[in-house]
């Protein structure tokens, strides 16, 4: 049960037969101060102000009007017009055992459905995966795993970087390896080294370099040998990528790709219809749309260049033509870009030139989710010693053999330590960056991340592992415990509270998209119940079975939540650490 919702439609049924009209809101939150109840709500102090009234004469005509019966104990007013809604023990452990017994967790669907499209990690094909990849995919691949848990048909899109210049320059050097009698995978195992002695190459051989313009040309044109190397140097970078999406544990396939070349027949129509609908002209021999919408502090409107002198596109012709594609063809009612802060002009330039041209409807909601920067202890973006950037499957393979070392440090006789460390390792990356306020930079510390303290994936992956060993200790099935949750204690309360949360917190990551707030909600989750395992006895002998098994069905809610979230998040949990 979202208990904010239920209890926002109590009150804003309450302020209707208290006369409050309409179109004067029930804001319902969860209390942020011991004493003032479990929630609250605001909604008397807006409306009073409306209807010329005392806020707190308003809030006692609401109160008296709140039917809460068996729900709450106790309901008071607090301060210029709070309503404060203590929940009833009784109420409470009804609710908790639903949802434990409940397949879904009490997590219900979004009231409407929608087809949204989301827009993550995007590598570019001529180069091996490195860190600068990591938060666009994990990310994404949070979001996408949550919005379809809430009943959304969610369309993945990896918009991968598979055409342009370069490719000519590469493609070029493929031939000549496999003229070499090397295959295609044994030339490009390492993609960062072939890259560069294809730049050397180009740099320094001026028939090679006119060998890879020509070839530019002929990809751009649809040469049938041409496009055989490329499909087969496209093929291997993609599994370097699907590698990297495995190690990760993303949802990414071969299937979700959508790269660059895929528009490469509608960006001549896309440039043609923005000239018709006199949307761009002719400057300096490009065609550029001037944004008068996203003029600066001068008055100078915002050029988006569509085409360049020599003919050739951009990446904003490709992105309106997958802005087309996407709103039209897949049909979306929401899609959502994670893409780098960085690039914030050039999404707000093309979002803003498709809905000018009709490329997409009023209806579709555009959403460029920016993120900050990961960065090393100098403050400066994350590089090896050497000042190289950092590859993606380096990053995780250390990050796995450091979580070995601190799991057999820790308990040197675990079986299974392999697979525990990958988790742990894997885990330990994707939190660090999830935990964070998407939008900020955060530095990139392996002490701090592979911490079984605070909030880190080994302590919530701890916790888990916590609930099974009490299970396991007590010889219990917890799917055989029939005896009701009874909520007696006050850390039994507010465990009760916070796991019955856990659809409100869903809703709201899946509205904006800020994952650090799932994790957030874990942490406390997780902290709430070591509260409540020091405080509340379950095992001992003076626990009655009663007490005992009611302590137990908590417990396993505690656990199926933890593992439940973290699996949103991309992270695996172990039955034994």
């Amino acid at each position: 049960m979202n208990i904010r919702e239920f209890l926002s439609e109590k009150v804003q049924a309450a302020m209707s037969a208290a006369g409050v009209p309409p179109d004067c809101g029930a804001m319902v939150a969860p209390a942020k101060k011991a004493g003032f109840g479990d929630y609250q709500a605001n909604g008397a102090m807006g409306a009073a102000k409306k209807m010329g009234m005392n806020p707190r004469e308003l809030a006692s005509k609401i109160v008296e009007q709140l039917q809460l019966d068996g729900i709450a104990e106790k309901i008071d007013i607090a301060g210029p017009g709070f309503i404060n809604i203590h929940l009833a023990p009784t109420w409470l452990g009804e609710q908790t055992g639903n949802a434990e017994r409940d397949p879904a967790l009490a997590i219900r669907p979004a009231a409407k459905a929608q087809t949204i499209v989301v827009d993550y990690s995007s590598p570019n094909l001529a180069k091996e995966m490195h860190v600068g990849h990591l938060r666009s995919t994990i990310i994404g691949d949070a979001l996408v795993r949550i919005l379809e848990r809430l009943g959304h048909t969610v369309i993945r899109q990896n918009h991968v970087g598979d055409w342009g210049t370069q490719f000519g320059m590469l493609i070029a050097e493929l031939e000549e390896k496999l003229a070499e009698h090397e295959s295609a995978g044994m030339a490009l195992a390492d993609l960062e080294v072939f890259y560069q002695q294809a730049k050397a190459h180009f740099d320094a051989d001026e028939a090679f370099a006119d060998k890879a313009r020509e070839y530019v040309v002929k990809l751009q044109s649809g040469d049938t040998e041409v496009l055989k190397l490329w499909e087969q140097f496209k093929q291997v970078s993609l599994e370097h990528s699907a590698e990297i999406y495995q190690k990760l544990n993303v949802t990414l396939s071969e299937a979700d790709v959508r790269g660059e070349s895929f528009y490469n027949d509608d960006l001549a129509p896309i440039v043609k219809e923005l000239k018709e609908q006199g949307r761009c002209s002719e400057d300096q021999g490009a065609q550029v749309a001037f944004l008068q919408e996203l003029a600066d502090k001068e008055g100078k409107p915002s050029p988006v260049i569509v085409q360049k002198k020599g003919g050739g596109f951009l990446y904003a012709t490709t992105d309106l033509a997958a802005l087309r594609y996407r709103a039209n063809t897949l049909n979306a009612d929401r899609i959502l870009y994670f893409i780098d802060a960085r690039q914030s002009l050039h999404m707000q330039q093309v979002f803003t030139l498709a809905r000018l041209a009709g490329f997409v409807g009023d209806s579709v909601s555009l959403e460029h989710h920016a993120f900050g920067t990961m960065m090393g202890a100098d403050g400066k973006p994350f590089k090896t010693r050497s000042g190289g950037t950092v590859k993606l499957s380096a990053l995780l393979d250390e990050a796995v053999e450091r979580a070995r070392a601190v799991i057999t440090e820790k308990n040197p006789e675990l079986e299974g330590a392999e697979e525990v460390a990958r988790k742990v390792g894997i885990g330990s990356v994707k939190y660090a960056d999830l935990s964070k306020t998407r939008t900020n930079d955060y530095v990139f510390n392996w002490d701090t991340m592979l911490s079984f303290e605070g909030n880190t994936a080994p302590y919530l992956q701890y916790a888990y592992t916590r609930v099974q060993s009490l299970f396991r200790k007590a010889g219990v099935d917890p799917e055989s415990i029939s005896a009701p949750v009874v909520i007696g204690e006050e850390q039994e309360k507010a465990l009760a509270i916070k796991l019955l949360q856990f659809g409100e917190v869903l809703s709201q990551v899946a509205e904006d998209a800020l994952p650090h707030v799932l994790c957030t909600y874990l942490y406390d989750v997780a902290s709430l119940y070591m509260r409540f395992y020091e405080a509340c006895p379950i095992l001992k002998s003076d626990v009655s079975p009663e007490l005992r098994d009611s302590r137990l069905r908590l417990c396993h809610l505690v656990a199926r939540t933890l593992a439940t979230g973290l699996d949103m998040l991309g992270i695996e949990v172990s039955e034994q650490m």
